[in-house]
């Protein structure tokens, strides 16, 4: 039997590691082909490693919770073919080095935390600051080995999404603890004279306990959940939200979309939804309104180029997941249609990959699925702005005609606007959901597809 390693593989250009949940599969079990042997999870999705042909699993490198670093070996996998004889006895002596996550991150810093001195423990870290920082599951760990206490991790200016403290700039940051110099990050500068940085916000009132009562149920967050509720809150804390509603008539949409929809589906094997619709009038509204499709860092507005389109999908669990429709301004409506049914399906399978629920500049979330007509939706960040649609309802209504006003029944929806009042104003905000509401409006009935 031939004996190879099972390397942890790469998930993506921005993820280097992933948490041990489960392994599916005990050592001496026989597997077969692409057949899946560990649950992994990434601060962004939750994926299976599978076996990458017929064989054994013959010792597993690290355990459950461990954190792993992309190509780092997690397992001893043998073949058929080769000798016979048992694999010789060196896998156990390669499973402590195969575990530098579990037992200190140092190995994987290029040494600055092995040289330090070793500091007492600072206590346990929470997964949220008082400032609303989110903190990894890796970058606690460290913490706490180094007696990093909570105030301090506080300090950090993280170079990471929305302020947050990465591994990087926790190690960067260790060398210097107690000299008094402040931590930096390596983020280049966005203009050539220096801007003055936001004051740091005032910390956070601590959430009130609650004791269950005789009774109650307890029920503890999966995973996914927390990490909504993480990001949830730092938004909040991020940005002053606002939101405008407008209330559209969709009549001629939804009539078009009932004359097309049998042939649609004939002709490309794709059903059409309103969601690919409501996204083609997005898209045009941030091409006549670019400073929608902005980011924050600082006092710098970034305006991006591409037009990733988030869209909030439920998952069976209940949780939900917004996968990212790229370069959505480069698309027909076939092919929005295509992506969109793609991303719901393997959303709801949990087969998207890291890199597709990643780098979305809008988003918008179909509360209509619910039944509700409208919401006040959270901003994901680092966005500025999400949309939220409505459902569909038929109402009476004023329609306007030559020979005057008369009152018939239209299908109705409601728009819901949510945007970052330090960048996006009311004017605009307002004006953006406007425009898309026109956009559904004017509809043709005679419109290609």
């Amino acid at each position: 039997m031939s004996q190879t390693e099972i390397l942890l593989p790469k998930m993506g250009e921005s993820v280097a590691e992933a948490t041990i949940i489960k392994w599916l599969k005990n050592e001496g079990d026989r597997v077969e082909a692409d057949e899946p042997i560990v649950e992994i999870a990434t601060d962004k999705v939750d994926s299976e490693v599978p076996a990458p042909e017929d064989g054994i699993l013959i010792k597993q490198l690290v355990g459950e919770g461990d954190v792993v670093q992309v190509g780092q070996a997690i397992a001893q996998f043998g073949t058929d073919g080769g000798s016979d004889e048992a694999p010789a006895p060196a896998a156990p002596a390669k499973a402590p080095a195969a575990k530098p996550a579990a037992q200190s991150p140092a190995p994987a810093t290029n040494g600055h935390v092995a040289t330090a001195a070793p500091v007492p423990s600072g206590g346990p870290v929470q997964r949220t600051g008082p400032s609303g920082k989110f903190y990894s599951p890796l970058v606690r760990t460290i913490a706490e080995q180094e007696g990093v206490s909570m105030e301090e991790l506080e300090a950090i200016t993280g170079s990471g999404s929305g302020g947050r403290v990465t591994k990087k700039d926790l190690l960067d940051y260790l060398p210097n603890r107690g000299s008094g110099t402040a931590p930096t990050t390596t983020k280049a500068p966005v203009a050539e004279q220096p801007q003055p940085a936001p004051s740091a916000p005032a910390p956070r009132t601590a959430a009130p306990g609650v004791k269950p009562e005789q009774g109650d149920e307890v029920i503890e967050m999966d995973r996914m959940r927390r990490l909504i509720a993480d990001h949830m809150v730092m938004s909040k804390h991020t940005s002053p939200h606002v939101t405008s509603f407008v209330e559209a008539d969709v009549t001629n949409l939804v009539l078009w979309r009932d004359k097309v929809k049998k042939a649609f589906e004939q002709r490309e094997g794709e059903k059409l939804t309103f969601t690919p619709l409501f996204i083609q009038a997005i898209v045009q509204a941030i091409k006549e309104m670019p400073m929608v499709n902005v980011q924050v860092d600082g006092y710098s507005i970034i305006r991006k180029k591409d037009i990733n389109i988030g869209m909030a999908a439920a998952l069976p669990s209940g949780n939900l997941i917004v996968p990212v429709i790229r370069r959505a301004d480069q698309l027909n409506l076939v092919g929005l249609a295509r992506q969109v049914n793609d991303l719901a399906a393997r959303a709801r399978a949990g087969k998207l990959q890291p890199d597709e629920i990643q780098g979305g500049t809008y988003t918008v979330t179909n509360v209509g699925t619910f039944g509700n007509v409208l919401g006040t939706p959270v901003i994901n960040q680092p966005q500025v702005a999400i949309m939220a649609t409505g459902a569909i309802r038929k109402k009476p209504a004023v329609i306007e005609t030559p020979q005057g006003d008369v009152i018939g029944v239209r299908h109705m929806m409601f728009l819901s606007h949510s945007y970052d009042h330090r960048v996006v104003d009311g004017a605009l905000g307002g004006s953006f959901v406007r425009r898309v509401a026109d956009l559904l409006e004017q509809w043709p009935l005679d419109a290609p597809y």
